[in-house]
């Protein structure tokens, strides 16, 4: 018989039969899970991204193939131009290589060439381009690179590339095109002259055109920086010295936003520039590059449209021949 003056009291344990013991048990099952989650979640982020390059001077194509493939979990770094590309493939040496044939001072394809020969480890690659041509795709197969048209079926071909690569990013690579960006080439390049002096713009216009530009014209540095930014044109040629914002202005603007960050920017003058000056116009803003060149205005003019030549990309020459038939 239990002693009337002892009071019992409950087990640290409950009787797992017990509805006290059920509960137990369910809140023990909910905190393991929760810790497993957080667990399988740090090892997740832990866990290296793929390393990608995106290089392409068309700013509409690369930032929306930059969002795609960010979204797809890939670690990404991108260039304007293939100068730039082989600067970053060889600093940060990615797994894969996303590259444009037609772009400023040297082209996918050379580019390519030149990391062949230095190249540490394998790298993917997966060549893109608006001019199609069956040189193009020779030169890929000599390089064992994906190619894919700048058209209608761009992103599933894109898609599938990269899954073939990276088979085990399957699901996020197929998952990242509920948004849906259209990818839009252009036809021609698109060149911003900016300068206050109007007699510059009808000497340079129809020059333009036979080099097969785009044209568009701003009077000053404020005009020229909202119409880039509307516009985004492949590269701005700028007088240094105008009304509302010269040279100086217009570069620290253009490297503040996403949308023109990366547009190579001409500087012309009429008068003899000091050492002082120029450095200010090339000095890095942002951590972007300043001004690509810096020109004296001349009336032949050569050394501009050289210049545009090397940083639009053509598909021709200055002479009208096609670079890759």
């Amino acid at each position: 018989m239990p002693d009337p003056d002892v009071t019992p009291t409950k087990s640290a344990f409950p009787d797992p039969n017990c509805v006290d013991g059920a509960i137990l048990r369910l809140e023990m099952d909910h905190r393991t899970l929760a810790l497993e989650a957080r667990v399988m979640d740090k090892f997740e982020k832990n866990k290296v991204a793929p390393k990608m390059l995106i290089a392409d001077d068309d700013p509409c194509v690369l930032r929306a193939v930059t969002d795609r493939c960010t979204r797809m979990g890939f670690d990404v770094q991108t260039a304007s131009s293939g100068l730039q590309a082989l600067i970053k493939a060889s600093q940060h040496q990615p797994d894969i290589l996303v590259i444009d044939v037609h772009m400023p001072e040297v082209d996918g394809l050379s580019v390519l060439t030149y990391l062949r020969d230095i190249a540490k480890k394998s790298l993917h690659v997966i060549v893109v381009t608006g001019h199609p041509g069956q040189e193009i795709v020779n030169r890929c197969k000599e390089f064992d690179a994906s190619y894919i048209h700048k058209g209608h079926n761009f992103w599933s071909e894109f898609e599938a590339s990269l899954i073939e690569i990276w088979p085990q990013r399957a699901v996020a690579i197929k998952q990242s095109g509920k948004r849906w960006v259209k990818i839009e080439v252009r036809k021609r390049p698109r060149v911003l002259l900016v300068d206050d002096d109007v007699s510059v713009k009808k000497f340079l216009f129809w020059r333009f055109e036979k080099l097969g530009a785009e044209l568009l014209y701003a009077a000053d540095g404020m005009q020229g920086f909202w119409m880039a930014r509307r516009q985004e044109p492949t590269v701005i040629v700028s007088d240094y010295c105008m009304p509302n914002g010269d040279a100086e202005y217009l570069l620290t603007r253009l490297r503040n936003v996403p949308e023109t960050r990366n547009i190579p920017v001409i500087v012309q003058s009429g008068r003899r520039l000091n050492d002082a000056i120029k450095q200010r116009l090339r000095r890095e803003i942002c951590g972007q590059p300043g001004a690509a060149r810096i020109l004296r205005k001349s009336a032949d003019a050569r050394e501009l449209f050289e210049v545009l030549q090397r940083l639009c990309g053509f598909a021709s020459d200055l002479d009208g021949e096609l670079l890759y038939q």
